[in-house]
């Protein structure tokens, strides 16, 4: 059974830097060819792909967040971590983690619970 885990700060504070991580147990996040997503929904909106490293440690992102964000991971913890710089009230949202099984095609087989991240003063 493989289950991941978001962990991180609920709150952060405007212009500061959101940083989750996500433990991963009942596979190892060097397996081919799986890939390690970080996705959000905003209050109201869709859910938004943000990016993901691979299982040989390359990393993809969104155009959008791409000079925001930074994925990394630890592979003596099964573990990768999304950092976020420069969060507004945009950034506020719920975080997941997924694996995607089909090669970056958004078809995921596996998901955090999920954290609420808030963006405020």
């Amino acid at each position: 059974q493989v289950e991941l885990q978001e962990s991180g700060p609920g709150l952060v504070k405007p212009s500061q830097t959101l940083s989750l991580t996500c433990t991963v147990s009942g596979a190892s996040i060097t397996t081919a060819s799986y890939h390690w997503s970080w996705i959000r929904q905003p209050p109201g909106k869709g859910l938004e792909w943000m990016g993901a490293i691979g299982y040989r440690g390359g990393t993809y992102y969104s155009p959008s967040l791409k000079s925001r964000t930074s994925i990394s991971r630890d592979t003596s913890k099964n573990q990768f971590t999304l950092q976020l710089n420069s969060v507004t009230s945009e950034d506020t949202a719920v975080y997941y983690c997924a694996r995607d099984f089909r090669g970056l095609n958004g078809e995921y087989d596996y998901w955090g619970q999920g954290t609420q991240v808030t963006v405020s003063s």
